[in-house]
């Protein structure tokens, strides 16, 4: 009965990344256009493919996967830490807690298997074109997204439920802006062992495995490539690749630097600075990234902007 009342402690603090209110107010401001050009910027994306035909392949179905996750990963965290800035208060019920550990845990789950997903589509389309209609039916594309989303959805839920099973004793000061897996595991004063133990295997399953993928299916696609005879070949087979791996390094450069290096290594500063690279930039980042190194991309953003300018006037 001592270890229930322990383990639900009504509330938690959110610290945050300062506490003086000068920086606080500018972070407000920061963080309000970062989250603002973050959903806007995914949004034009998915309307974009929506809209035009020609992006109605399966690059660019999971590319709206991509985004909508990406919307949803940054409204997880950003809105409540927004809210805190400006409310002064920053407390955070323990039922909300574990919801966004829910949350975030599912959704970077299915950024890590999505981009998996895709590094696998180019690997067909450039190192097997003559299967790769064959493979990558509308089906199969259905089928892989519905599965990266059930998976993460159960490996959030597992990792949630063990960590209400722990008890804090009293320590509700969380030294970040959102309530993280890794630190909230840190926070609790009962054993964990069993928690760290899952995070490394379902860790592994859902972020390592499908790294390793994205890996194997580039040095494939290096090696077809450099057998293409035209420079104009290899450059157009480059620029396929270029915008998907330099969201591949952004986001897996941070995850595995906090997640999958021993606790001892990193302090909970550099914890906070890598989850504000992975939660905020990297998805606010992407729109821009994917859409000015495309040319199909550039095309249908600017059909919709033609579009929604018409319907205006």
């Amino acid at each position: 009965m001592e270890g229930e009342n322990h383990s639900r402690v009504p509330e938690f603090i959110l610290l945050g990344l300062s506490d003086q209110s000068e920086q606080e107010r500018l972070m407000f401001l920061v963080f309000l256009n970062m989250y603002l050009i973050t959903v806007l910027g995914n949004l034009f994306i998915i309307l974009a493919i929506k809209t035009d035909s020609r992006l109605h392949t399966p690059m660019y179905f999971f590319l709206i996967n991509l985004s909508l996750v990406d919307i949803c990963f940054t409204t997880t965290t950003i809105p409540k830490m927004l809210f805190n800035y400006i409310s002064g208060n920053k407390t955070i019920l323990y039922i909300s807690c574990m919801a966004q550990v829910f949350l975030f845990s599912w959704f970077v789950g299915l950024d890590s298997i999505i981009l998996a997903s895709m590094a696998y589509d180019r690997y067909l389309a450039i190192c097997v074109p003559l299967h790769y209609t064959m493979v990558m039916t509308p089906r199969v594309c259905v089928f892989l997204v519905a599965m990266c989303w059930l998976w993460t959805c159960v490996n959030g839920l597992t990792h949630t439920i063990l960590l209400t099973q722990l008890s804090f004793c009293g320590h509700t000061e969380i030294p970040h802006f959102f309530c993280d897996l890794n630190v909230m595991i840190r926070l609790a004063c009962s054993d964990s062992f069993i928690n760290n133990l899952v995070i490394y295997i379902m860790g592994g399953l859902t972020a390592l495995i499908p790294f390793v993928g994205i890996l194997i299916s580039y040095i494939h696609i290096f090696v077809a490539v450099l057998r293409i005879p035209s420079a104009q070949g290899k450059w157009k087979a480059f620029s396929t690749c270029g915008s998907h791996l330099i969201v591949v390094c952004l986001f897996y450069g941070t995850i595995i630097g906090v997640y999958f290096s021993p606790t001892s290594t990193h302090t909970a500063q550099q914890d906070t600075v890598s989850a504000v690279m992975y939660t905020v930039v990297t998805p606010m980042m992407n729109p821009f990234i994917y859409s000015l190194r495309n040319k199909d991309m550039k095309r249908a953003l600017r059909m919709l902007f033609i579009q929604k300018s018409g319907l205006s006037l």
